[in-house]
């Protein structure tokens, strides 16, 4: 079948031009880059990508195919997705479907065959920006026209469209070899006590879930627009505050509820829910030039010295001069220096910008659904 040519058009201007896969369409948001070398289903599986067309700097992709194991969410979210080579012919053992075939399935559009290090280099440098990817228009100045006219993501309430829409009981644990994901029972005879928590949803990953089934804990979903009322009344031992995407000052509902919430019970939150708490706390927010994404940031926790390395995937980060002492920094990305985790012990609460659940990893910091656990006893 001869090539079906596409072209990624950026609001700055900048044309590439390459190959297109996965659904013949078109379709925008800003373009980003991420530098995990594995883990590309669970990237386009992520809800806090939705708005955004993802880059993978790692040159071949889709060599593993797709399987219905190792998903964040029961769909992909991305906007469009950039690499340099996508393969057409997995080898793997688990796969049930292509990379190529999967988008088409999602009607997600796909370009590749273009230099993903200079596009890369111009998101560094210049920032990321608003983008368009199309192979049904070829018109290079009408795509940057339309580049440049689509809303920002600042300001935007992203979460509205991924967070869930009913209350659930989660039941699902870690993955084994053998036997795939663990129900939630395999983990009742192994702990004491269950934490009753309430995990609201701004869009979480099921991995986060999983990770808090196994160590430990019974947990209810609930939707992102859950008032602080409607978690109390649930009696729950803690909240968990979920990742999600775009900027948290668009989602001022959320900010009230857990302000409603602070000091009335441990509350633990990750990306999102760890920007949300900073705002809650009276902090301020700022967008990054081109955000944190991939599985090999550094971090240093602040109260032993020692460096993490985390998966990170985030656009915004909490402003430290604005808390103004109302929270402990406890951890600090060793590339740029920016805020990773803050804790309020007085009022039990604590959180991460990065992401202690990984999958594929790195596992580094899975150590925090342990304390989280341990402040449910306190």
């Amino acid at each position: 079948m001869p090539d079906r040519k596409a072209i990624l058009a950026l609001a700055d201007g900048t044309v590439f031009r390459g190959a297109a896969f996965g659904y013949e369409g078109e379709s925008g948001g800003e373009v980003v880059f991420n530098t995990a070398m594995t883990g590309y289903q669970e990237v386009l599986t992520d809800p806090s990508y939705k708005g955004q067309i993802v880059t993978m700097t790692y040159p071949e992709i889709g060599n593993t195919g797709i399987n219905p194991d190792d998903v964040e969410s029961n769909r992909p979210w991305v906007e469009g997705f950039i690499v340099r080579e996508a393969w057409r012919l997995p080898s793997n053992w688990r796969h049930v479907e292509s990379l190529d075939g999967y988008l088409r399935r999602y009607r997600i559009c796909g370009i590749e065959r273009i230099d993903t290090r200079a596009l890369t280099r111009r998101l560094r440098d210049g920032g990321s920006q608003m983008g368009i990817l199309s192979s049904v228009d070829r018109d290079e100045e009408r795509l940057v026209r339309k580049a440049r006219d689509l809303p920002p993501i600042v300001g935007r309430d992203l979460v509205k469209e991924v967070s869930t829409d009913r209350e659930m009981h989660w039941e699902t644990g870690d993955w084994d070899l053998e036997r795939g994901y663990l129900p939630a029972s395999e983990y009742r005879n192994r702990f004491g006590r269950i934490p009753r928590i309430v995990a609201v949803d701004y869009g979480i990953k099921q991995n986060i879930l999983r990770m808090l089934i196994s160590h430990g804990f019974d947990v209810t979903v609930v939707p992102a627009e859950a008032t602080a009322e409607r978690i109390l009344e649930k009696k729950p031992d803690g909240v968990f505050l979920s990742n999600g995407p775009g900027d948290p000052e668009g989602v001022p509902y959320a900010v009230e509820a857990v302000r409603r919430l602070l000091g009335k019970l441990p509350i633990f939150g990750i990306c999102l829910g760890h920007q949300i708490m900073g705002l809650a706390l009276g902090g301020r927010t700022f967008k990054l030039k081109f955000g944190h994404h991939g599985g090999n940031q550094p971090v240093t926790d602040l109260a032993t010295g020692r460096v993490e390395i985390t998966s990170q995937n985030h656009n915004f980060s909490v402003d430290p001069e604005s808390l103004g002492g109302r929270s402990r920094i406890t951890h600090i990305n060793l590339n740029d220096r920016t805020v990773e985790g803050l804790a309020v012990p007085s009022l039990r609460c604590f959180s991460v910008q990065y992401h202690p659940e990984a999958s594929p990893g790195p596992h580094d910091s899975r150590y925090l659904f342990t304390r989280f656990l341990h402040a449910q006893t306190r």
